[in-house]
């Protein structure tokens, strides 16, 4: 099944403008078929895919002579298998810096890889593009973080999706194959797929590890801290590692677009980059194999929901956080008296939505807590304060603070559109 993917009308634009374009993001994320539609529909290119043996040996050969040779336009696919090419499309492009001329595909975030990132500084556009979001797999409009950070009160009428739906969207995931397969065990058995090629193939393309043997089980464990703040040094001695190690996993995990280290919100930004951050695995599903919760399991049992509840919303937020148009920062927030919000946005202005995730059908005052001393403690800043829950109703808990369903994430965009989701302005 095609999905309309959000970052097709981003490529385009980059396309425009950049005589290079990369599409970066985890396998089996959809950027291959993307590109591919590209080139059949509204840019006619070559393509090379160094997924190919016989390809990749070609230009692993005379990378040089390889881009040099290529028809213009051309896609590459799966550049960070030959990072030497990238001085080869450096040249390329020096003596000929035309829009469109090259468009890529990544596993790897390039501008993590330093000897990949350089050649290309000023001549390069990156779109990021994701496992599917809920929107794109339904249709909706995804527009939850625009929405938020908008001026209008936010209505909302009752949500259409039970308990029951909501963990099956978690553990289903948003990788386009996996999303494709209706049977469960058929799905378990092609995330195993998926785990093991991430560790023995997308890991080894960017870095040489020496210890291999200890990468299954730190990602086992990492899937069962996502949506936790992490102290390294207090994992690192759990899981009998060195440090080191430790980081270095970690951000190689964050290169191959596995997980992603959100940063704490603080007043002053350089002390952001000093506080512990949280663990966020960017798919739910492959979170929730990792950790061997099912549907069942997770319906029965809360306190392994919670978690996994709140990674499945995380990953909605870096989906839509990325293709915003202004920028906006996925934070979390923690005060020295243990006071908590999952997730926090900021966008330009300084302006603060801070985001709980409870999994619970009926939120009382008590789950409030963090939210209204995150409001104590930003002031003006504070925009709006939203608590995301597994129930029907939506309901206003004080100044600028909603409970609203999950479901919101992908479909407040599409009530204020139909009229019933905007009121006056504040």
């Amino acid at each position: 099944m095609r999905y309309e993917r959000a970052a097709t009308r981003q490529v385009l634009e980059a396309l425009a403008w950049s005589p290079v374009v990369l599409v970066e993001g985890p396998r089996q994320a959809g950027k291959t078929v993307l590109v591919r539609d590209l080139v059949g529909a509204h840019r006619p290119a070559a393509y090379r895919t160094l997924d190919d043996a016989q390809t990749l040996a070609i230009a692993r050969e005379d990378p040089q002579g390889f881009v040099l040779g290529q028809p213009d336009p051309v896609v590459l696919d799966e550049v960070q298998r030959l990072p030497e090419m990238f001085r080869a499309i450096k040249l390329s492009v020096d003596r000929d810096r035309r829009p469109g001329r090259f468009l890529l595909t990544g596993s790897a975030n390039v501008l993590a890889l330093p000897r990949l990132s350089d050649s290309l500084a000023g001549r390069m556009a990156i779109v990021n593009i994701w496992p599917l979001s809920q929107g794109e797999i339904d249709g909706a409009p995804d527009d939850f973080v625009a929405t938020v950070f908008g001026e209008a009160d936010l209505k909302w009428w009752p949500a259409s999706q039970t308990r029951a739906d909501l963990v099956a969207r978690l553990t289903r995931g948003g990788f386009p194959p996996a999303v494709s397969i209706a049977a469960a065990s058929t799905r378990e058995g092609w995330l195993r797929h998926y785990a093991t090629t991430v560790l023995e193939r997308d890991v080894r393309d960017v870095s040489a590890v020496p210890d291999r043997v200890a990468l299954p089980r730190v990602l086992r464990m990492l899937a069962a801290r996502s949506g936790s703040v992490l102290n390294v040094s207090d994992f690192a001695r759990f899981a009998g590692l060195p440090r080191t190690s430790l980081d270095r996993y970690l951000a190689l995990f964050a290169v191959i677009f596995t997980l992603r280290l959100v940063p704490a919100w603080s007043g002053d930004v350089a002390r952001r980059l000093v506080r512990a951050p949280k663990v966020l695995f960017v798919d739910s599903g492959l979170a929730a194999h990792l950790v061997g919760c099912d549907a069942r399991r997770l319906l029965d049992d809360p306190d392994q929901l919670g978690p996994l509840l709140e990674t499945f919303v995380g990953g909605e937020l870096v989906r839509q956080v990325d293709r915003c148009a202004q920028r906006i920062e996925l934070l979390h927030y923690r005060d020295a008296s243990g006071a908590e919000v999952d997730w926090v946005l900021e966008d330009p202005r300084g302006r603060l939505v801070g985001i709980e995730v409870k999994a619970t059908t009926a939120p009382t005052a008590r789950d409030f807590r963090g939210l209204k001393a995150f409001a104590a403690q930003v002031g003006e800043r504070f925009h709006r304060g939203i608590l995301l829950h597994t129930g029907e109703h939506a309901v206003p808990m004080g100044e600028r603070v909603w409970a609203l369903p999950i479901e919101a994430l992908w479909r407040l965009g599409e009530v204020g559109a139909s009229g019933l989701g905007t009121g006056a302005s504040r």
